[in-house]
């Protein structure tokens, strides 16, 4: 979900463990040269995800830790080329705590519809989250550093 920590964590266990690190995000407003919330606005909650998808599908890396963003999970093609290519992690934190990291919604570029709440996107993705996840780490009352060396131990 949005403000679990996925870029953050992702560069901090990359540096751990003298990955890469990707972020899908950057990705996709590099090969648009738009931000998130430009292409949402643009061309609607729809084509981010199929962005997300096409730039996901489109990513072959090695020795790598890829932090992707929270709508990858819509799409069973994605996750299974991200599984072929190793262990999902889902940083899993409660609705309350998202929104407490979260402070800028009208800009942050959530590919949802704009009628639906950020609470019923957590009830929507968190089913997806746990079916697509191989790792869950529950990161509440944790900090980043934390949060990596869980994932390393169950790595």
């Amino acid at each position: 979900m949005p403000g679990a920590g996925k870029s953050t964590v992702g560069v901090i266990l990359a540096k751990y463990l003298s990955k890469a690190f990707v972020d899908t995000d950057l990705l996709i407003q590099n090969r648009h040269h738009q931000s998130l919330q430009d292409i949402l606005d643009q061309y609607g909650y729809l084509k981010l995800r199929e962005f997300e998808e096409q730039e996901i599908l489109r990513l072959h890396v090695k020795n790598a830790v890829v932090a992707t963003g929270g709508s990858a999970v819509y799409s069973e093609k994605t996750m299974n080329h991200l599984k072929a290519a190793g262990k999902i992690v889902y940083l899993k934190l409660g609705v309350s705590a998202l929104l407490n990291r979260i402070n800028n919604f009208e800009t942050r570029g959530l590919a949802k519809p704009r009628e639906q709440s950020f609470h019923d996107l957590y009830l929507e993705r968190e089913r997806l989250y746990e079916r697509f996840g191989q790792i869950t780490i529950d990161c509440a009352n944790k900090n980043h550093e934390e949060v990596v060396e869980e994932i390393i131990s169950k790595l």
